[in-house]
């Protein structure tokens, strides 16, 4: 089947977007055509540097491969070398209900938090995401739960087009992981982790031993003593465990139940240690890319640029024709 999935370029990839997300590309990619995109035009709705830009797509393919992201077997490139991906948003838009982008939560919570932005972009951002995941015929779109919405509204837009144009889209369906790995700020354990806040609220994929200890032995818990999974009132702990359910491969009950009996000091040093060592081996594979970032990084991504190109091209000569335009 065809994958599509893609991360912003600006900021370092966390080990919520690891356990959300580039763990199920890993395995996905064994058996079915992926596309793996870093996904630039979407950075720009935000504060960014443009001096800084190429540099974070270049680190963002180095964490893609890092992490297992095998060029062999999938499509890793760069949205905005993709002209198509910007053409496709355009026609969507025009079947896209403004009521429905009001609607989208990502839109709410980003205007919200960035007042003094709160630019259109921000609005189509949906659509844009649309436009990337159609392109490619893609079938199946791997994401968190609270990414589902955007799915959602992929499907939507695909139908309304195939119903005014004549079908030209396949419907693509979410995939969210049976055991769904929402990794919360070690700072704010009710809010989602992100790389746009500060340092200490979240395990970077490249983080050293010492900062990975430094950031769990400070990680906010919770009152009481008891060990539980509860993440309405113990939301700390329970970011603990699910973190260590993830990178273990285990359930959060078998965690829990495994450490129940112990203090949260013990919680938070044996969680260290186990994302210390889950960890180590993309902190090597790092090292190693660094010295062959400008060679065979940038290789990978312009390789990856010509595959997506053929594939984008064909469907756009395909959407044209069906609206009239060739």
């Amino acid at each position: 089947m065809r994958i599509f999935s893609g991360i912003q370029p600006t900021g370092e990839i966390h080990i919520g977007n690891y356990l959300g997300a580039i763990k199920q590309w890993i395995e996905l990619q064994k058996n079915n055509q992926c596309v793996f995109c870093i996904v630039d035009l979407h950075a720009l709705t935000s504060d960014y540097e443009p001096d800084n830009l190429e540099e974070s797509i270049l680190n963002k393919a180095i964490a893609y491969l890092a992490a297992g992201v095998d060029p062999e077997k999938s499509i890793i490139f760069t949205q905005s070398k993709i002209s198509e991906h910007i053409e496709l948003f355009w026609y969507l838009n025009i079947v896209t209900p403004i009521g429905e982008l009001q609607r989208m939560t990502q839109f709410k919570e980003k205007s919200e938090k960035q007042k003094k932005n709160a630019n259109a972009g921000l609005l189509n951002y949906p659509v844009l995401m649309a436009a990337d995941i159609l392109l490619y015929d893609t079938e199946i779109v791997p994401v968190g739960e609270d990414q589902k919405q955007h799915v959602e509204l992929s499907r939507d837009l695909a139908k309304k087009f195939n119903s005014r144009f004549g079908e030209t889209f396949k419907i693509p369906k979410a995939l969210i992981p049976k055991e769904s790995f929402r990794i919360m700020s070690l700072t704010e354990p009710r809010k989602k982790m992100s790389k746009s806040d500060e340092k200490a609220s979240y395990i970077s994929l490249f983080d050293s031993p010492e900062e990975i200890k430094k950031k769990i032995m400070g990680a906010t818990t919770d009152t009481g003593k008891k060990i539980k999974y509860d993440p309405e009132k113990k939301p700390g702990v329970s970011n603990l465990l699910m973190i260590r359910a993830g990178l273990e491969d285990r359930s959060v009950k078998e965690v829990e139940k495994e450490i129940e009996e112990k203090s949260y000091k013990e919680l938070k040093e044996k969680t260290s240690q186990i994302i210390i060592d889950s960890l180590e081996p993309f902190r090597r594979k790092q090292r190693e890319l660094e010295s062959r970032r400008e060679v065979y990084v940038q290789e990978v991504l312009n390789q990856g640029q010509r595959r997506a190109k053929i594939l984008a091209e064909s469907k756009m000569a395909e959407v044209r024709r069906k609206m009239g335009l060739s």
